[in-house]
């Protein structure tokens, strides 16, 4: 693989540089994945996920596939452990066309500049007790309006995108998870973050809509991982891992099913 530079946060130049890891010798006869962590910096496992995807496992699957990893879209974010950038912007709402997000809007063009097609976008995700103690209440107030306290689910969960959700795809991606850590159950309405789910641990959202990572470009799989990281049931080790599970199984599944 290699290392790719493809710009840096104005906050600082110099301290925020943006890299991605890219596939060497990048094959046309081969379906291409994306790999997206850090979006929101202040989710640790999935920079940490995606750095021991690209170390560990990637090579396993270099006949199979090529790939682009982002292990941290949000360096700054990642280090004052926030969800938002310098300028109080939600990058996972702001994968948009002229974004005013430079995490997104330079990854978007690093991405367009290589002029590649993508089958697959993993995005890694965590749901963290703080998006209720602080982040919540926070946009609650940037926005003018009400905070209404809500429930963290406690395990993992996916995002489906709602207009293509891929359920067998989905499901393999759930079982290779239960593996590692445990699944995150409905509650009493049978929904996670207060929407239905589709399936076991999925939640269908559109999230080309409301500018998600995971909305980007017309990919075929697409999804975004949620690990509670704050579970007594688990530890930083099992949601690293966790993530890496879920990009695993997800190859695997399309290595068996899928025939372009």
């Amino acid at each position: 693989v290699l290392f790719r530079s493809y710009g840096s946060l104005p906050i600082d130049k110099e301290r925020y540089p943006l890299q991605a890891i890219k596939t060497r010798d990048w094959k046309a006869d081969l379906p291409s994945v994306l790999v997206t962590g850090g979006v929101h910096g202040y989710e640790t496992s999935g920079v940490v996920g995606a750095l021991l995807f690209a170390t560990e496992t990637a090579s396993k699957y270099e006949d199979k596939f090529n790939f682009l990893i982002f292990p941290c879209i949000s360096p700054w974010a990642f280090e004052t452990v926030n969800r938002w950038n310098p300028n109080a912007i939600d990058p996972n709402r702001h994968f948009i066309k002229n974004s005013p997000a430079e995490e997104c809007a330079q990854a978007m063009a690093y991405i367009e500049s290589l002029n590649k097609t993508f089958l697959v976008h993993f995005d890694l995700h965590e749901t963290t007790d703080s998006d209720e103690s602080e982040f919540s209440p926070a946009k609650a107030s940037r926005d003018g309006e009400v905070y209404v306290p809500d429930v963290i689910p406690d395990g993992f969960y996916l995002v489906a995108p709602s207009e293509d959700p891929q359920p067998e795809w989905h499901a393999a991606m759930i079982d290779s998870v239960r593996k590692v850590t445990h699944i995150a159950p409905p509650d009493s309405k049978g929904d996670i973050i207060g929407i239905p789910i589709s399936q076991e641990g999925v939640v269908p959202i559109n999230g080309r809509s409301i500018g998600l990572c995971a909305g980007l470009y017309d990919i075929k799989f697409a999804t975004t991982t949620e690990v509670y990281p704050d579970s007594p049931k688990v530890n930083d080790e099992n949601c690293n891992q966790a993530q890496v599970a879920c990009i695993a199984g997800g190859l695997d599944w399309i290595i068996a099913n899928y025939k372009q």
